[in-house]
């Protein structure tokens, strides 16, 4: 039968995320490098510090074993000593039957040699491991519970041996009393031991499930920022290669030339959007690091876009204002991709679209970045347009510069998109 406290520990480990096992492993090597050297050998090796307990009753008990007062005694000693070593080697499987066998072996051993040192030594040992299963309320109530049978028989019935008393010492009577509570003294010194050590390892194991967490976190916020990277490429890509495409048919039978460069440039957007994909999907492989890969867009980059967009057929207008951005790069991309989302979503869902302009406008004074989108099309971005996920990635990548973005349709016609950033109040 489980403790309540074995299953919680059960159900939390069933917990632990399958796609982080790194995280874990880190964790458990961490927990391992506090432990040292020779607590790491026992904790993965329980059965030789089973041994060790043993070996350790078994010195408390040689002083009893050898003594010249145990003539007499010696086989009924020798007999309880070895039935305890065997009943302590299942101490950490039945931790509450052990105590409760070990008991009757003390009692029998004080009733039966009542000049033996090694009194109440073997549970100290069950405590301490009743202790380190249980919680500490329970822990110390069967220590207080499990030292009234040993304090009650020294206190009513133990007849203290007179060579171990003194002319100017205590009496047998106080003897009696002192003894008794040295014993619930000690059972309880073996009881906080183990809860202390059971306090430890729980630190470790909630040590380990934030560690877990905290990876688990960083794996979906990555996969987050890989959704929004494939969905700026895919979109605007796909977007733009349909657009030309299209274009390519209605003028390859009235201007071939010009039908050849809008096919050039259809094949030299694809080839652009597979070398992004493989750039955003070599995060999720665990390659060498030997290929190369392109950098994140910029600002340096726009221009391409910007002529991107007027071969595919959208009348582009652009004006940027303020001095030259920071050099961030995390920023420029965040002003990259909101331009880039932007005019996919008007060459996507815009119809008769005859001017698309662009501001890019920045004002340090003011500790803003202004990036806006407007056209004069008959367009809409509603719900029933798209998954949704363009206007949702540029407003968390707004959100890193405390910044909003806002999208609908204009006052004079078409469709506008505004984003107001803060550079110098990026989050971490």
């Amino acid at each position: 039968m489980r403790t309540h406290d074995q299953a919680g520990a059960a159900e939390r480990t069933s917990a632990v995320p399958a796609d982080v096992p790194a995280a874990a492993l880190l964790a458990d090597e961490f927990s391992a490098s506090r432990r040292g050297v020779v607590r790491k050998y026992f904790h993965n090796h329980p059965r030789v510090m089973d041994v060790v307990v043993v070996l350790a009753y078994l010195v408390a008990s040689a002083g009893a074993l050898i003594s010249p007062r145990m003539t007499g005694h010696g086989p009924v000693q020798l007999v309880l000593v070895a039935a305890s070593c065997i009943v302590l080697m299942f101490r950490r499987d039945k931790p509450l039957a052990v105590l409760a066998v070990l008991l009757v072996f003390e009692v029998i051993n004080i009733a039966m040699v009542p000049a033996a040192s090694n009194v109440g030594a073997s549970v100290w040992f069950a405590l301490y491991v009743v202790a380190l299963v249980y919680r500490g309320i329970f822990s110390f109530t069967v220590a207080a519970v499990a030292s009234i049978p040993l304090m009650a028989y020294t206190l009513l019935f133990y007849q203290f041996p007179t060579e171990f008393l003194t002319a100017n010492g205590p009496t047998a009577g106080e003897s009696n009393v002192i003894t008794a509570i040295a014993t619930l003294l000690s059972n309880v010194i073996a009881t906080g031991v183990g809860a202390s050590v059971r306090r430890s390892r729980e630190h470790e194991a909630e040590l380990r499930q934030w560690a877990v967490r905290n990876a688990q976190l960083a794996s979906i916020g990555e996969r987050n920022r890989i959704a929004r990277e494939m969905h700026d490429v895919v979109a605007h890509s796909l977007t733009v290669m349909v657009a030309l495409s299209d274009g390519a048919a209605v003028v390859v039978k009235r201007n071939p030339e010009q039908a050849a460069d809008v096919l050039g440039q259809l094949s030299g957007t694809g080839r652009t959007a597979l070398a992004d994909m493989r750039r955003v999907l070599g995060v999720l492989r665990d390659d060498s690091g030997t290929e190369p890969r392109s950098p994140q867009p910029a600002l340096t980059d726009l221009a391409a876009l910007f002529e991107g967009f007027r071969q595919a057929g959208l009348p582009l207008s652009v004006t940027q204002s303020g001095p030259s951005l920071p050099p961030d790069p995390a920023l420029q991309l965040t002003v990259y991709r909101i331009v880039q989302e932007s005019l996919t979503n008007v060459l996507r869902y815009g119809t008769s679209v005859s001017r698309v302009q662009v501001l890019i406008e920045n004002n340090p004074d003011a500790g803003q970045l202004k990036v806006a989108v407007a056209d004069d099309g008959r367009g809409s971005l509603d719900a029933s347009m798209g998954t949704g996920h363009g206007l949702v990635g540029m407003r968390e990548r707004a959100r890193i510069y405390a910044g909003t973005v806002t999208a609908g349709p204009a006052p004079a016609g078409g469709w506008a998109v505004d984003a107001v950033l803060h550079p110098a109040a990026a989050q971490d």
